[in-house]
């Protein structure tokens, strides 16, 4: 008998091995996130309300999205605001500002556990070195650094946001992503971009940090040759004025993205910043092959987009501790195919006509999600795996 039990118990022990292995989390919480836009933060985005809820069952854990200076300031004065548009704004700091969309999205985040990195620039034509144009640099850096401390004082820790909705998980924002993509013409019209673009981060660093100094201040997503960009910021006096390096490694294979991180870290390591962490705020390869016309060079196939997701999520995790990888943010959650944009294709869901379908995609997400955050085909926390 008692040769029998201790076989059983054997028996017992090695089958929950896979289980309390499968049960494992291997990423910290929020690793792994999507880029949330078009549709979902657009006019008519609260009839997409229960995206946010698939995001959270499907293992999104964190979104960024983009906090557009301009659509939230357009007016300098109150003054100058049209007595038919005065409800909409409040009083930041003299500026009239427009908090409510940004109010939905955070809600929206918020009542599913998802945490918020902002991606904030736009320059308002009253701030804008170039009026009218939306790729314009600022005009000087006082009027952004404003807004972010609006926003921080909004959205931040102890911000006023939480005050008034008592009701939501308390998700304070504590990472603010300084503009998007600067050493390309098409976000920051001033080139070579690296010494204006410092002057700004300088500024905004400050003023995140003088209302919430435990925040962090997140570098722009630098695309195509990150590191040589990265090096550009370096040079231009840009170490200490932020807290995390973010690149956009767009290439064609999944291997090729680490190696970019690596290039990227090499830089950091040589300018004495080899211990911050470094996020990647996008990846992604549209779906795209023979659908577009003005093509980008990565396009794929449907499958290929699932196949190169899953690889190269699983590289980025596999160097996640080496290389410092804080973040990974899929772009993007919900696309409309349609259009000469190549990124038309790259949702993981897809708005068809008044339809949204799950690109194949999708299920390699949700697959590698669940894995690395330990949560197995039946979890008993269901709480955390949904």
């Amino acid at each position: 008998m008692p040769v029998r039990i201790a076989l059983l118990s054997c028996m017992l022990l090695v089958a929950l091995v896979p289980i309390a292995s499968a049960a494992t989390r291997s990423v910290p919480l929020g690793w792994l996130g999507v880029v949330a836009d078009g549709p979902l933060t657009g006019p008519g985005a609260a009839s997409f309300d229960g995206e946010w809820e698939r995001m959270a069952t499907h293992g999104v854990e964190s979104v960024r999205t983009a906090f557009y200076w301009n659509e939230a300031q357009p007016y300098e004065r109150a003054t100058e605001v049209p007595s038919d548009r005065a409800g909409l704004f409040r009083d930041a700091g003299g500026v009239p500002t427009d908090f409510a969309p940004y109010d939905a999205v955070v809600a929206s985040a918020a009542r599913r556990g998802l945490g918020v990195l902002p991606v904030v620039h736009r320059a308002p034509d009253w701030a804008a070195e170039v009026p009218g144009d939306l790729t314009s640099t600022p005009r000087g850096t006082a009027a952004y650094a404003a807004f972010l401390t609006a926003l921080v004082r909004r959205y931040g820790r102890a911000g006023s946001f939480w005050a008034e909705r008592p009701e939501l998980p308390r998700m304070e924002i504590r990472a603010w992503q300084i503009w998007n993509e600067p050493n390309l013409t098409r976000y920051w019209s001033r080139q070579p971009f690296a010494r204006s673009y410092v002057k700004l981060l300088r500024a905004a660093d400050r003023a995140i940090h003088a209302v919430d100094p435990g925040a962090r201040t997140v570098l722009a997503g630098l695309p195509n040759e990150s590191f040589r960009a990265l090096r550009q910021i370096y040079d231009a006096g840009g170490r200490g004025t932020f807290d995390v390096v973010a690149i956009h490694p767009y290439t064609g294979r999944p291997r090729n993205v680490v190696r970019l991180v690596e290039m990227a870290r090499r830089e950091m390591r040589r300018a004495g910043d080899g211990r911050r962490e470094l996020w990647v705020t996008e990846l992604s390869w549209p779906a795209a092959k023979g659908r577009t016309k003005n093509t980008i060079g990565f396009e794929t196939t449907e499958a290929g987009q699932a196949a190169r997701l899953r690889s190269a999520v699983k590289l980025l995790a596999a160097a996640r501790s080496r290389l410092r990888i804080g973040r990974v943010f899929w772009y993007t959650w919900l696309s409309v195919p349609r259009g000469p944009n190549s990124f038309d294709y790259s949702g993981l869901r897809r708005l068809q006509g008044s339809r949204v379908a799950d690109a194949p995609a999708l299920a390699a997400f949700k697959r590698e999600a669940r894995r690395l955050e330990g949560c197995a085909k039946r979890p008993s926390d269901a709480r955390r795996c949904r």
